[in-house]
């Protein structure tokens, strides 16, 4: 028997007490017209543990400046700037 649609849903915690704050996008509020693959520093904060590069959700960043960051990890990467997977196992 299926549950009510009430019920599938996932609750909010009850710490939670309003809607969650948006995060802003770093690139719009630093004015950065071009995200560049050089600065592999700052590309260091989009890319997981694992190695994968993090969604919008989770940065914060907008759709364009997400886009920007994808390919610019993806250049340094080209370069032996960033790894392409993690050391680690």
């Amino acid at each position: 028997m299926a549950q009510p649609k009430d019920q599938s849903r996932r609750k909010r915690s009850p710490t939670a007490t309003g809607p969650a704050r948006r995060k802003s996008c770093f690139f719009c509020k630093e004015k950065v017209e071009e995200v560049d693959y050089k600065n592999y520093n700052q590309l260091r904060r989009y890319i997981s543990e694992k190695g994968k590069i993090r969604s919008r959700r989770i940065t914060g960043a907008c759709r364009r400046h997400q886009r920007q960051v994808a390919v610019a990890v993806k250049r340094a990467r080209e370069m032996a700037l960033l790894p392409y997977v993690s050391d680690s196992r």
